[in-house]
């Protein structure tokens, strides 16, 4: 479309919040330094005498806390830096790091202004942005759950899905809760969460620790009408449909296919996350689905290879398709070099998962990751569909809107196998193109039952 005034540039927007996040993590990287050097070393003392010594650390104290310059930047791993870091945090002083780090949220978030007027233009998103704005986390908690109240949790979490990461970070740079901060840096830096979830700024090393278990897989007898109602195509259409198929209970389907070529692989169809607990048996819980965003090793993913070394032979090609979780642990066990030194995976497809920031152990997997933009789930990485930061040559990502403006329903397995089906012909054949190696004879399905331990 050409541009117009209500209609920015939305590659010079992308590129003004990357140059401003880059400007932030700069400016946060000085302020550190000079930080560690005033409170938490001796160096001026032992190079300049204690006289200059004096005058320089007033110096350095003042840059760090003059708010026409770096405003309140202390920073660092010193006890000393950190306690002055905290007292900022928890008084609301904002340095000018993270002032950069807000432009270009901002940015970001005009840009997908553009596609989604509605962030800007609806007046209760604009009421949580300049509650946000002003420093007034309680009255932005206020305003949204007032839109929840008015539109229904569907609605509202579909209509900020596309910047609910970035809003989130802003909001965590701005408030007085210190946990969260290290996770909003990353987004803004253009780093997905791979350490910590960004509301509550809980540790990945803490979710590890609530959500054990070694993982364990259980053979499954297959009911005759469950097996007839499988879809034998080899289409992703047919695997996700097999994947709502077999639902959320926590049981694995895998399909032994002898290809065009006659060779023998086996697609590995993963579902999602169960909703009627937060924690339970199974590895498909909330727990599971938080620690899986941040962690590659989980309950879930070590279930899933007990299963498929009882199945199949070291060094077979085997395809990952899973959705949501399903699709978090297929770019999991992607990931991890020991199952990639049992197995060559080819291809790991991606439906509705928060999966950017996972890099496959093999350089010659190809990732396809399919994101629904009202679907809020893929953004809970920290990178959103409509994000700035282009994903490796490794990645092909198709991004797509459709009617159905609210969530959860956007985010089913049915409702993508709709949109893949109806809508996005193109897209979809450009997958299965690349699926055509499993497109053949399916000469045997297992079911395995998964739990924690």
């Amino acid at each position: 479309m050409p541009e117009t005034d209500s209609e920015p540039d939305v590659a010079g927007l992308h590129d003004l919040s990357r140059e401003l996040g880059e400007a932030a993590d700069a400016v946060r990287r000085a302020a550190r330094y000079t930080s560690e050097l005033a409170l938490d070393t001796r160096l001026p003392a032992q190079a300049l005498g204690s006289g200059r010594a004096r005058a320089v650390l007033r110096c350095l104290v003042g840059t760090l806390t003059d708010a026409a310059g770096l405003g309140w930047a202390f920073d660092g791993r010193g006890p000393g830096a950190r306690v002055a870091w905290l007292a900022g945090v928890l008084t609301s002083r904002e340095s000018l790091a993270v002032s950069l780090a807000v432009a270009g949220l901002k940015a970001r978030i005009r840009a997908a202004a553009v596609t989604h007027p509605d962030l800007l233009t609806d007046p209760d998103t604009g009421r949580v942005l300049r509650a946000i704005e002003d420093d007034r986390q309680t009255e932005a908690l206020r305003a949204f759950r007032s839109i929840i109240g008015s539109r229904g949790a569907e609605r509202t979490f579909a209509l900020l899905a596309p910047s609910f990461g970035d809003i989130l970070a802003w909001n965590a740079l701005t408030d007085e809760n210190p946990f969260n901060d290290a996770a909003a840096w990353g987004i803004a830096t253009g780093r997905t969460l791979t350490g910590a979830e960004l509301l509550f700024g809980i540790s990945g090393h803490i979710w590890a620790l609530l959500d054990r278990g070694p993982g364990r897989a259980e053979p499954v007898a297959a009911a005759p009408s469950l097996l007839e109602r499988l879809d034998c195509s080899g289409t992703i259409v047919g695997y996700l449909r097999n994947i709502g198929t077999v639902g959320t209970g926590g049981t694995l389907l895998v399909q032994r296919v002898t290809g065009p070529d006659s060779v023998t692989r086996y697609v590995v169809q993963l579902a999602g996350m169960a909703t009627d607990a937060i924690s339970k048996d199974s590895p498909q819980d909330v727990l599971g689905a938080i620690h899986a965003v941040a962690r590659t090793s989980t309950p879930y993913s070590r279930a899933v290879t007990r299963a498929l070394r009882t199945l199949v032979p070291s060094g077979t090609d085997i395809a990952l398709i899973g959705h949501s979780l399903g699709g978090i642990t297929a770019l999991n066990l992607a990931a991890d070099p020991d199952f990639c030194a049992l197995y060559r995976v080819t291809h790991s497809v991606a439906i509705g998962s928060p999966v950017d920031g996972k890099r496959p152990a093999d350089p010659g997997t190809r990732v396809f990751s399919l994101v629904n933009q009202h679907d809020v789930v893929p953004s809970l990485d920290g990178r959103s569909a409509v994000s700035p930061y282009a994903l490796p040559a490794q990645f092909t990502e198709y991004t797509w809107t459709d009617d159905t403006h609210a969530f959860p329903l956007c985010h089913a397995a049915a409702r993508y196998a709709h949109n893949l089906e109806f809508d996005l012909p193109k897209e979809s054949a450009d997958i299965d193109a690349a699926l055509a190696p499993y497109r053949g004879r399916v000469t045997d399905t297992r079911l395995f039952s998964l739990h924690d331990r």
